[in-house]
């Protein structure tokens, strides 16, 4: 249709008339260059994707298959029954999917040969939790949907459940109902290599017993079977690679003797105040399985009881190591002393740790270089702070940049931060995995250590320009943005990274038109363009409220093809939308 009539009140109508979306100049210039008598063979596209595309490895098959697709989509018109291109047709192949910001098709780029802590790891918080972390559901859904992104670290809190016979996965100490750990087993079993077949790693946060560890181990065992990756050691001084961990299922926690020196203390705890009052049993993670065996055996003198106790203890504790303690490949250290002591780098063994997010902040003030140097080996976790009861999410920047290679978000919840988290796993095919550049894994002269925080010289300079927009009239509705008239539409581009490269910039607001058209530039130096992300939204202006949400996307700077592309926009879940895409165009000096 060339007009739309908005209703203003009941006598009154205002009509717009639809621009056409028609290429902008650069398009028609490039096409007047790289066609003969106003269409383009083959052959043309061909140098047209090596020599403005970058395309260095673009082969003749691939431009004769492009030209190919594109002629199907448009046969109805008459020239389509030789195999070229009109300008149109240049056109529509450029805003195509064809013509993607990334590699395509989506593949694994970086080298997967090296171990584990080389990688940043897409890691998921509290993965089974449907909403915030107070009074949600428990489900294996968010579980399911998480793998299903390609998420590759999802975690699972263990507790006792209300009979203290079996294990239910629940936010401790809140309202969330709770969810079998049976259900969750085969759950991530059935949809742990659906979008990626690199390992998943399952951290469990674990507050069970001995006899439930035993348990959980067995279910664990008979669920994922030879699926699951035994280290065959208590200590390793590296980890395995990714590739040689592919369809692999890897269990990380804290050893058992760990819960035990905690458990045993708390009892102690628990004894020295009985006097004074009441322990609930959901304050005693041991029930009355420590005290009954005083109780039953009252005759027995001091030391008989004494004795009894000590070998069920033990017994208990050897059948844990046997049955629990082999499943975890990759231990987790419990925080002791201070910042030094928690990134102290044992030559001898790696491990993870697990650091809250403000934590890790007030870390990298004054040890930026130690926590790098320290993940250049270990594996360190970074997670939310408590007080996000709402499942908000924090700056995964802060944790990439020390070298940090799980960071972990609650992917229930969105916005920005998501947004980043989504972009920077778009890299490396979308497998879960992408490789930490160099400069968090080598050090420099006399031993040096990167440090985010030190300014470094621009590297390379990325230039941008935003051509225009469709696609919003065919995914939303007529008055969806504005009951009154068209959209207002503008696009804010920026680059998440150090804080020396980071910025937000914006386009001029087109008025009242379905496709607008920028065509607007600007350019962003980086100095650190390898952990820089290209942000990119789209909004539409509202003189009176908060304006309108129109798309975004996040796209990893060091995997952007350059040249003049085809952007897909996203919802603020992170689906892509149907139709809606930017045409702009990518250049590095």
């Amino acid at each position: 249709m060339s007009k739309q009539t908005y209703r203003v009140c009941l006598c009154f109508r205002r009509q717009f008339k639809l621009q056409e979306g028609g290429p902008p100049v650069d398009i028609k210039e490039l096409f007047s260059h790289y066609s003969e008598n106003r269409v383009m063979t083959p052959e043309h596209l061909h140098r047209f994707m090596v020599e403005v595309q970058g395309d260095d490895k673009a082969t003749k098959e691939e431009a004769e298959a492009a030209v190919d697709a594109i002629i199907k989509e448009l046969k109805h018109h008459p020239i389509f029954h030789r195999r070229v291109l009109n300008l149109d047709a240049f056109f529509r192949y450029l805003f195509s999917d064809l013509n993607p910001p990334l590699p395509f098709p989506p593949k694994v780029m970086n080298d997967m040969e090296a171990p584990l802590s080389h990688y940043f790891v897409y890691t998921g918080h509290n993965s089974y939790l449907t909403g915030n972390q107070i009074s949600s559901n428990c489900s294996v859904v968010p579980i399911i949907e998480a793998l299903k992104r390609g998420v590759r670290v999802i975690e699972l809190d263990m507790w006792p459940n209300s009979t203290k016979d079996d294990i239910d996965i629940v936010h401790g100490g809140t309202l969330t109902s709770p969810v079998k750990l049976n259900q969750c087993l085969e759950a991530i079993k059935t949809y742990a290599f659906v979008a990626s077949e690199y390992p998943l790693i399952l951290t469990l946060e674990d507050h069970l017993t001995p006899l439930l560890q035993a348990k959980v181990a067995k279910m664990v065992i008979e669920t994922f079977g030879d699926v699951l990756y035994y280290s065959g050691s208590d200590t390793i001084t590296e980890y395995p690679s990714p590739e040689s961990l592919k369809k692999r299922i890897i269990v990380s926690t804290k050893p058992p003797k760990e819960y035990l020196d905690k458990t045993n203390s708390m009892e102690k705890n628990d004894e020295e105040s009985s006097v004074k009052m009441k322990t609930s049993p959901e304050d005693d993670p041991w029930g009355v399985e420590i005290c009954n065996p005083i109780e039953k055996h009252k005759s027995l003198n001091e030391d008989q009881v004494d004795e009894s106790f000590q070998y069920e203890e033990e017994t208990v504790k050897q059948n844990t190591e046997l049955e629990y303690k082999q499943l975890i490949a990759i231990q987790a250290r419990k925080l002791k002393g201070g910042v030094k002591d928690w990134l102290h780098d044992d030559p001898t063994a790696v491990m993870r740790i697990s650091l809250r997010e403000t934590r890790l902040e007030k870390a990298v003030e004054n040890h930026a270089t130690d926590v790098i140097r320290f993940t250049q080996r270990n594996l360190l976790r970074v997670f939310p702070k408590g007080s996000r009861v709402d499942s908000s999410n924090y700056n995964p920047l802060v944790g990439w940049c020390h070298g940090a290679q799980m960071v972990a978000f609650n992917m229930q919840t969105h916005g920005r931060f998501l947004w980043l988290m989504q972009g920077m796993f778009r890299a490396n095919g979308g497998c879960g995995y992408v490789k930490k550049p160099d400069l968090l894994l080598k050090n420099g002269p006399d031993d040096k250590v990167f440090d985010p925080k030190i300014p470094l010289p621009v590297k390379k300079t990325l230039k941008v320009k935003v051509y225009m927009g469709d696609g919003w009239h065919l995914d939303f509705k007529r008055t969806h943005f504005d009951i009154y008239s068209p959209p207002d539409f503008y696009v804010k581009v920026g680059i998440a990274g150090v804080e020396t490269d980071s910025v937000m910039k914006k386009t001029k607001i087109i008025q009242d038109d379905w496709t607008p058209k920028w065509e607007d530039e600007f350019q962003f130096p980086l100095t650190v363009p390898e952990l820089a992300l290209l942000r990119i939204e789209v909004h539409e202006y509202d003189k009176t409220e908060k304006d309108d949400f129109g798309g975004q996307t996040c796209l990893p700077v060091f995997e952007l093809r350059t040249g003049i592309r085809a952007v897909p926009l996203h919802d603020h879940k992170g689906d892509k939308y149907n139709s809606v895409k930017l045409l702009m165009r990518f250049e590095f000096v």
